[in-house]
């Protein structure tokens, strides 16, 4: 009955996972459904859950390891009964292959090194033994060295000019960044595809954010936030234009059943997209208290699989940082994403004479494969209008 424990993919471009904590022991009886190990990805850290009932037997992965996806880790056994054979002979011969690998390649190299004639490392010039030996007395190093003797040979009076010579500046220290973390990684990794492999083009659209203001006090401004609003609004013109809300996928354009908007959170060292699904039927107070939870969790690095998987439109909002207008980079597969600035009077035409209004915004970042200029035009203006009656739209 013996099953196997794999690796797991949980999002696109997910190469290997990593072991963070093996939450049971080799031995140890489980039950099916029960925390088995807890793992990290690129984006989120989670528990795997054990596949089937017995006893956790022949675990290949230890924590702190990188492994590919799909590649076993474990079996769940029966009580008595032993991981499969083949498995074992297989994992024998590759520890066998590597060790003659290993092997083979030790044997030339220390032969090399035995047989290497006395050449300086970095030109291979020739140098006498009286001069190598003049050389560790005055402490010249020969790499810094310039022969004059036959060929370029390198001779004791050129070491004795060396000795004699000032010193060099010492170098200065070398910076080294932090090392990237996974998420950084992957962002630099997937905003450098989407930005040359899908056509972007972008529009922009000043808006008057009254009427969003009015609609958060109305709904109560303690527990609902402009974000919110948007998600909700932004869903629901999205249910009128089904290319907006579509997905470049295998050489071809797909329609996506569900409205799923993915708003991006910033959490340490990067930016990842939590998914609120189903947004234009779902309730204002319900969008509201979902953005939190995925906020919390987002921001804990306690994200769950669901928790990123299904966007089919992003809303990245940086009016919060005080930003005013900015360009966003598509998540691939999606077809778009809405750049947010910041609230903020301005003077704008009113009736005809300068007046002070709360205007906002907005940049739309499309993928010319999926829609043309004018019907992302479109689908912006309609933005633009849902924004300005608010209670239209979500009554």
């Amino acid at each position: 009955m013996a099953v196997s424990v794999v690796m797991p993919a949980l999002e696109l471009a997910q190469e290997t996972g990593k072991i963070i904590s093996w939450l049971k022991k080799e031995g140890d009886p489980i039950n099916k459904g029960e925390p088995l190990l807890e793992i990290e990805t690129d984006k989120i850290t989670f528990e795997v859950e054990a596949p089937e009932a017995g006893v956790l037997a022949g675990v290949k992965s230890n924590e702190g390891d990188e492994v590919p996806v799909g590649q076993v880790i474990a079996w769940i056994v029966a009580p008595g009964e032993q991981p499969p054979a083949e498995d074992r002979a297989t994992q024998a011969m590759v520890d066998e292959a590597r060790h003659a690998t290993e092997q083979t390649h030790a044997a030339p190299v220390a032969a090399a090194a035995v047989a290497a004639p006395e050449k300086r490392a970095d030109t291979g010039a020739q140098i006498s033994p009286k001069a190598r030996r003049l050389a560790k007395e005055l402490g010249v190093d020969l790499s810094r060295v310039h022969g004059t003797g036959p060929d370029g040979a390198i001779t004791s009076e050129d070491v004795q000019a060396a000795a004699k010579a000032p010193a060099p500046p010492p170098a200065p220290p070398a910076e080294h960044a932090p090392a990237m973390s996974a998420i950084a990684r992957l962002m630099a990794e997937r905003t450098t595809e989407s930005w040359t492999k899908a056509p972007h083009f972008f529009l922009v659209r000043d808006v008057d954010a009254s009427g969003l203001a009015a609609a958060r006090e109305q709904f109560g401004a303690a527990k609902i936030t402009h974000t919110d609003l948007l998600i909700a609004l932004v869903a629901r013109v999205l249910a009128k234009h089904p290319k907006m809300n579509a997905s470049w996928s295998n050489g071809g354009i797909h329609l996506n059943p569900s409205v799923n908007i993915s708003m991006a959170v910033a959490v340490q060292d990067g930016v990842v997209g939590a998914v609120i699904p189903n947004a234009n039927t779902t309730a204002l107070t319900d969008i509201a208290t979902q953005r939190r939870e995925l906020a919390d969790r987002a921001r804990a690095g306690k994200l769950r699989p669901a928790d990123i998987h299904g966007g089919t439109f992003t809303i990245s909002n940086l009016g919060m940082y005080n930003v005013d207008a900015f360009n966003a980079i598509i998540t691939p597969p999606q077809a778009a994403v809405l750049a947010v600035g910041r609230i903020a009077d301005r003077v704008v035409p009113v009736d005809g004479k300068p007046g002070i209004r709360p205007m906002l915004t907005l940049t739309l970042s499309s993928d010319h494969r999926v829609v043309d200029g004018a019907q992302a035009a479109v689908f912006l203006n309609d933005v633009a209008e849902a924004i300005g009656e608010p209670q239209k739209w979500l009554a």
